[in-house]
């Protein structure tokens, strides 16, 4: 409210049925009944303070005749406001502000403070506070929207004696008399800034209730972000449709509501595909991936059973070539490190708290880990594992294949990791290798096959909508040494094509002899083997092996285009291992689907994860303390 209270009278004397002689006393910012302009408008000596030097209108007789020494006077402490006849006297008692932690979406009248009604008066001017109005007949003063500009700005300049003359000559070229208005116009009202400074002025734009356009005028839906608070907990700020920035920083959730009519349905835990709310069901899928695509990691890495593991995994599993960390990641290792426990807490620890293994398995040397963002371990089904072995006599098992498979939403995953047998000239063994895992992995087993008229009893790959196959596959170059070591010395762009025309997994894939349907990446890296440990050179020993592109990552896709291959690549600062570490991000079309299949629920390694954020917290506080112990170290010498 403004500084000044608005104080009104009427002259007594003339009838108030006459207009013509009314007197207007303007005094504060309120002006009352009617206004005259073939009248002089004439000044209540006890209603201006003394120092008032604003120019009035005064009669054209002697001066000297009618000026009679006065005494000022200072306003009285609680000034009475006598309004005109269209005001509503318990109407406005009840006036008053609300205050923020009131709803203010109960049909009070007050209008919800969204910042700025720019939307509802894009020309008029704005202001960054808009005064409260008394009353609906004092609101149509045409020199109250142009004060700020030509008065300075303050509210309280706004009832002087030059906005009476400009009232007065407004009047006179509408050749009618100026009469305040019983309400509100149907032009909008002024707009407010977008942006408010404090909470103290959301309260300050307020709409009347009698106005005739005001519930055309709000358009605004409000909803309560918990609307079951008890009486003895604060309620929350309401959640507005469109909000001011400082409403956009206010604390209360950003998860979607749930309608009460939705959890009553009993469609909502049914298992239907179009119920609307279904766990797994379009309406989830859109609030999490509104494009339907999810980013996958694949890796693969033949640790030649190491018990040192790298310093650090950043680069392997958050390469600078991406922007952004992946939705899920699956890592699967050949010869793996026998302590496997450490390994896997090394990933969690690398990962960080925003992930959580949601299963890990192993067979043999082989091993397998699946880890996704939190948030989206409700939208798993069980993950089921099986296993191969390729080689019966060996007691270690070394060689073979381990395969996970689970369901997304809609969407069935089958991943597979292995180990082929080696050697140059066992190409043969290689092939059998593969007719051997895609009979012998046992999936799905009670996950329910999202497809089954296209599904082929004699090969798992067909039993899912989408298959992802890595590994030491051990396939090499058909070519000397010398030869390749020759390509090699090229640039890459001319050497990679080179030595995949050597390739022996590609010349078999043409054939269709061997990952039928299965596509790969484009490889733009240099072989992945065999390099010294712990070096950038190719095997210097005696064997003298001829580098190859051993590890590889395919993929293959029930519905056409469903995986779109993003990069493909070797991770080269990893040297604890002959091996280098081979990657693959995807984007994966993922399809909603029902409920009624075996839920993770939510199941995750508990365990894991408490170590890695404790990992990932001890870490940085020794971090802390190397850097302030330099800090503290340094001896600064004046010469």
């Amino acid at each position: 409210m403004p500084s000044k209270s608005a104080c009104l009278r009427r002259s007594q004397e003339p009838p108030r049925h006459s207009p013509a002689h009314a007197r207007l006393q303007p005094v504060g910012r309120m002006l009352p009944g009617h206004l005259n302009p073939d009248k002089d408008l004439t000044l209540n000596p006890g209603s201006l303070p003394a120092d008032n030097k604003s120019p009035v209108n005064i009669s054209n007789e002697d001066p000297q005749a009618k000026a009679k020494p006065f005494t000022p006077k200072p306003p009285p402490p609680r000034p009475k406001l006598e309004r005109a006849l269209s005001l509503d006297e318990k109407g406005w008692r009840r006036r008053r502000f609300q205050t923020s932690h009131e709803d203010l979406a109960a049909q009070n009248g007050a209008s919800p403070s969204k910042g700025s009604l720019r939307d509802r008066a894009p020309g008029l001017p704005a202001h960054t506070c808009s005064p409260p109005r008394l009353s609906t007949s004092l609101q149509e003063i045409p020199t109250s929207r142009r004060a700020p500009d030509r008065a300075g700005g303050s509210p309280s300049s706004w009832g002087n004696s030059a906005s009476l003359d400009l009232l007065h000559r407004e009047g006179a070229s509408a050749r009618s008399t100026p009469r305040l208005a019983s309400r509100l116009p149907s032009r909008p009202l002024p707009a407010m800034d977008w942006n408010l400074v404090s909470d103290s002025l959301r309260t300050a734009n307020k709409v009347d209730t009698d106005c005739a356009d005001y519930k055309l005028c709000r358009q605004t839906r409000l909803f309560r972000a918990h609307s079951s608070l008890g009486p003895g907990q604060p309620p929350s700020p309401p959640a507005c449709d469109h909000c001011s920035l400082h409403s956009a920083k206010s604390p209360f959730s950003l998860l979607a509501p749930i309608r009460t009519k939705d959890v009553r349905s009993r469609s909502y835990l049914e298992g239907s595909l179009l119920a609307s709310g279904a766990l797994m069901g379009a309406d989830e899928l859109a609030r999490y991936f509104p494009d339907r695509s999810v980013a996958l990691f694949v890796a693969t890495w033949n640790m030649q059973g190491q018990k040192e593991l790298p310093a650090n995994l950043d680069e392997l599993l958050l390469p600078a070539e991406a922007d952004y960390a992946q939705d899920l990641y699956v890592i699967g290792v050949q010869e793996g490190c026998s302590d496997r426990r450490e390994w896997e807490i090394r990933l969690q620890e690398t990962l960080g708290p925003h992930y959580v293994m949601l299963h890990s398995a192993a067979h043999g040397a082989l091993h397998v880990s699946v880890l996704l963002r939190r948030d989206l371990i409700w939208f798993c089904s069980e993950v089921e594992s099986s296993t191969v072995t390729t080689r019966i006599v060996s007691q270690i098992k070394t060689k073979g294949a381990l395969g996970l498979g689970f369901t997304f939403f809609g969407t069935s995953l089958l991943f597979i990791t292995s180990h082929f047998t080696s050697g140059d000239g066992k190409l043969s063994e290689r092939l059998l290798d593969y007719s051997k895992t895609i009979q012998g992995l046992a999936l799905p087993k009670n996950v329910p096959d999202t497809c089954p008229y296209r599904s082929d009893s004699a090969d798992v790959t067909t039993r899912f909508d989408g298959v992802f196959w890595f590994g030491d596959f051990n396939f090499r170059l058909s070519g000397r040494r010398v030869a390749v070591e020759a390509i090699l010395k090229q640039d890459p762009a001319v050497s990679v094509p080179a030595l995949l025309r050597l390739d022996q997994l590609t010349q078999e894939m043409k054939k269709g002899s061997i990952f039928k349907g299965f596509q790969e990446p484009d490889i733009h890296f240099l072989p992945s083997y065999k390099f010294d440990i712990g070096k950038d050179s190719y095997d210097t020993t005696s064997k003298q092996r001829t580098p190859s592109y051993t590890d590889r990552v395919m993929y293959r896709s029930r519905h056409r285009d469903d995986i779109c291959p993003i990069k493909y690549s070797s991770c080269l600062g990893i040297k604890t291992s002959d091996h280098r570490p081979v990657y693959s991000l995807f984007r994966v079309t993922v399809r909603p689907g029902r409920d009624n299949i075996p839920l993770a629920a939510g199941k995750f390694d508990r365990e894991l994860y408490l170590i890695g954020i404790k990992r990932r917290i001890s870490k940085e506080i020794q971090r802390q303390r190397v850097l302030k112990t330099q800090h503290s170290s340094t001896v600064c010498t004046v010469s």
